[in-house]
C-alpha cells in the first residue's frame, strides 16, 4: 500500500455516496472509487450470511482496484462484516456505526439517543452496543438506547422519492412511536436516510437533532490514514465552494444499471457524474 493509492468506498445501493461526498469533500487530494451494489439492493432485508457474502465480494472487486483503504458505506454490512473485513484483510477498514454512536453521544443532553436504520442492523443491536460502548468511554451513566427498523426508507430513497406523500406517510409509521419515546438525538443509520432527513426531521420536531454519520466518518477516514501514513500530500487540491468529482480521480461502478446510477447518484452527489461502470459483482 501507498499513500497515493485510492480509497475504496462501497454501499449497497446509491445511499453511500452521502458518505463518498463527504470523504471528497473532507479529502479532496485523494483519488477515491465507488462501488454500488443496485442489483442486490436492499442489504437490509438479507440475511448475515447473504450480507457477508456480499460484502466480501465488493471488497474482493475493489482490492483489484488496488486500494490502500476500504470504507464500509453500508450500516447494514458494518454490522454483520467490519469484524471479518478487518480479520481477513491487511489495510484500513472504516465503518459507518462507531463513529456515528460517539457523536450521537457527545450530542445528547437527555442521554435518551435513537436510532433508525434497516432491519439487519437494527437486529444485530450493533449501534446498542456502540453507543452503550462510547457512553462508557464518556463517563456517562444515563444514556439510554431506542431502536427502530425502517426498512422502506431504502427503496424510497433509491427511487428519489425524498419528500412524497408516500414517503411522509410511510415515515409516520415508523417515527410517530419513536417520536413519543422522548429522545432528543437519532442516529440515521443507514447512509441512505440522509436524503430523506427533512421528512424525518419535520415529523420528530425541532428538539431532536439528527446525526449523519457521513462527516464524522470521513474525519475517521482521515484520522486512520494519517496515523497510518497513507495520506495522499502530494495531490493537495483546494476544493473551492463546489464539491467536484472528476473521472481521474473519482471512479463509479455499479452492479446495476448505468443509466439509473448516473441520474440518481448526481442527486445524491449534487454534482454530475462523468462516467459509471458497470460490474459482474458474482465473479467475485
Amino acid at each position: 500500500m501507498n499513500a497515493e493509492g485510492a480509497i475504496g468506498v462501497f454501499d449497497s445501493g446509491l445511499g453511500g455516496l452521502t458518505v463518498l461526498r463527504e470523504i471528497r469533500a473532507q479529502l479532496p487530494g485523494e483519488k477515491l472509487i465507488y462501488f454500488g451494489d443496485n442489483g442486490r439492493t436492499p442489504y437490509g432485508s438479507k440475511s448475515p450470511d447473504t450480507v457477508l457474502r456480499y460484502t466480501l465480494q465488493d471488497v474482493n472487486f475493489l482490492l483489484t482496484k488496488n486500494v490502500k483503504a476500504i470504507v464500509i458505506a453500508c450500516n447494514t454490512a458494518s454490522a454483520c462484516a467490519s469484524a471479518t473485513l478487518r480479520e481477513k484483510y491487511d489495510l484500513p477498514v472504516i465503518e459507518v456505526v462507531e463513529p456515528g454512536a460517539a457523536a450521537a453521544v457527545k450530542a445528547s443532553v437527555s442521554g435518551r439517543i435513537g436510532v433508525i436504520g434497516t432491519a439487519a442492523t437494527i437486529n444485530s443491536k450493533v449501534y446498542e452496543k456502540a453507543i452503550y460502548r462510547a457512553a462508557e468511554i464518556a463517563g456517562r451513566t444515563d444514556v439510554r438506547y431506542f431502536g427502530k427498523a425502517c426498512p422502506l426508507f431504502v427503496p424510497l430513497a433509491e427511487e428519489g422519492w425524498w419528500d412524497s406523500v408516500i414517503t411522509r406517510m410511510t415515515a409516520h409509521k415508523y417515527l410517530d412511536e419513536l417520536r413519543g419515546s422522548g429522545i432528543d438525538t437519532l442516529v440515521l443509520g443507514c447512509t441512505h436516510y440522509p436524503l430523506l432527513a427533512e421528512v424525518i426531521g419535520e415529523i420528530m420536531g425541532g428538539g431532536v437533532k439528527l446525526i449523519n454519520s457521513a462527516s464524522v466518518v470521513a474525519q475517521a477516514v482521515k484520522d486512520r490514514l494519517k496515523r497510518e501514513g497513507l495520506l495522499n500530500a502530494s495531490n493537495s487540491r483546494v476544493n473551492g465552494p463546489e464539491i467536484d468529482f472528476p473521472a481521474e480521480t473519482v471512479q463509479f461502478y455499479t452492479s446495476d444499471s448505468v443509466a439509473k446510477f448516473r441520474e440518481l447518484g448526481g442527486k445524491f452527489l449534487k454534482s454530475g457524474i462523468e462516467s459509471v461502470e458497470k460490474v459482474d459483482i458474482e465473479a467475485f
